[in-house]
């Protein structure tokens, strides 16, 4: 899911291995279930085929563009690309909304300029409160939930 919730097609990579090598995106994922670590997955049982995920991390300033402070988690949230358009992303967002809603003050994330997901954001109370330069080198919007 760090493959496409990076969108490292895009940037020329082939495979999911990609992620889990690059030290910028590894960050999100490794030593898994520390403190404050949140996440959710939509699942086909099915046919066992995770369609989706989206989890929040904390992550030191400095470690990412979107780092907002030292108590606001940083969201990724992907869809595998046959599933997109298919409200999988709406529920994964809402049921993590829901579940941190009242443990964090606010939400960040940063999505590339031009990807559609930023409607989805926008729907569910995302603001852009910044442009930034994302590790491709390419401009993203930094967005940010509060809640209370």
């Amino acid at each position: 899911m760090l493959y496409y919730a990076a969108h490292m097609s895009e940037d020329g990579a082939v495979s999911s291995q990609a992620a889990g090598d690059d030290p910028r995106l590894n960050m999100w994922v490794n030593d898994w279930g520390r403190a404050g670590d949140r996440g959710v997955v939509a699942f086909d049982p099915g046919k066992s085929l995770q369609l989706g995920a989206a989890w929040l991390r904390l992550l030191p300033k400095g470690f990412s563009t979107g780092y907002y402070d030292d108590e606001t988690p940083e969201l990724a949230i992907a869809v595998v690309p046959e599933c997109i358009g298919q409200g999988i992303g709406s529920a994964l967002l809402d049921a993590l909304i829901e579940t941190v809603r009242t443990a964090v003050p606010a939400i960040v994330l940063t999505v590339r300029s031009g990807n559609p997901a930023r409607h989805l954001y926008e729907r569910h109370g995302f603001v852009v409160i910044d442009e930034v330069t994302n590790r491709a080198g390419t401009i993203s919007s930094k967005m940010l939930l509060k809640f209370g």
